[in-house]
């Protein structure tokens, strides 16, 4: 739920259309294309404050989702749409094929995108996952925390988005104001549809059977708290066929990430 200032360099912006919106995204750099979906409540800013040292040797590309940032969305969303934003996305650039990852709620999308689209899929990362399946479902640590946050999303189209500015009690300081800075430019009643389908509860895959069927390599830095209990990350690491796990803190994601490409030729 952060998000900071871009990395310098030449950072290239994207607008395309796609179902009814026009959607934002960032594209940076030359090489191997990687593209990185964010968090929710959060906007490809939150990619970038982790990903910007893979612009110097990768293509990177991140979005903000629908209904997150720049890509306004007021309806209700489905991973099969967020999914198809990242194919409508790639079309958009001419990529026929690019490494797909996200963090947390990313990892959700990134996830659905590898089994909607798998020709688009070079690789999958997956990292800090929050949702592990239908058959798994929310803890309910994790479903008090979405209830949560859309309590105060319901509100913000009538209220103000400083509604959502309790939700960052547990922060640092630093990064609480980082937050607030970045909560002040989203638009409230997208980030409503935003909350509304994070408390659903709708997940991006059924079974844990179904991630048999990504056959790309795929990298996997397992969550490690109550929003992204171990329990979700044991479902990949049991079920994706060619997973590479790996530990990493946030500022070790590039790293881990770009050892990950390396050492599959990408």
């Amino acid at each position: 739920m952060t998000s900071s200032t871009p990395d310098p360099g030449d950072l290239r912006e994207v607008w395309f259309e796609h179902d009814g919106a026009r959607l934002y995204a960032v594209d940076t750099g030359d090489g191997t294309p990687v593209l990185l979906l964010h968090g929710g409540l959060a906007t490809h800013l939150a990619c970038r404050l982790f990903a910007a040292p893979l612009a110097s040797r990768c293509r990177l590309i991140t979005p903000d989702v629908r209904a997150s940032g720049r890509s306004l969305h007021h309806g209700p969303i489905t991973w099969d749409q967020l999914a198809d934003d990242v194919a409508a996305l790639m079309g958009h650039l001419g990529l026929p094929r690019a490494v797909i990852g996200g963090t947390s709620f990313g990892a959700g999308i990134a996830v659905r995108v590898a089994l909607r689209h798998p020709d688009l899929t070079a690789a999958l990362v997956v990292l800090n996952p929050a949702f592990g399946g239908a058959d798994l479902g929310l803890t309910p640590a994790q479903d008090a925390a979405m209830q949560a946050m859309d309590a105060a999303g319901q509100r913000a189209p009538v209220e103000g988005i400083e509604v959502l500015f309790p939700l960052l009690a547990g922060l640092s300081a630093e990064m609480r104001e980082r937050a607030r800075a970045a909560f002040a430019t989203y638009d409230p009643t997208s980030t409503a549809a935003s909350t509304r389908f994070m408390a659903s509860g709708l997940q991006p895959f059924a079974t844990a059977a179904e991630l048999a069927a990504i056959h790309v390599p795929a990298l996997l830095v397992p969550g490690d708290d109550p929003t992204h209990p171990p329990a979700v990350s044991d479902v990949f690491r049991s079920h994706l066929p060619r997973c590479t796990t790996r530990g990493a803190t946030p500022s070790e994601y590039a790293a881990a990430i770009a050892d990950f490409l390396d050492e599959h030729g990408l």
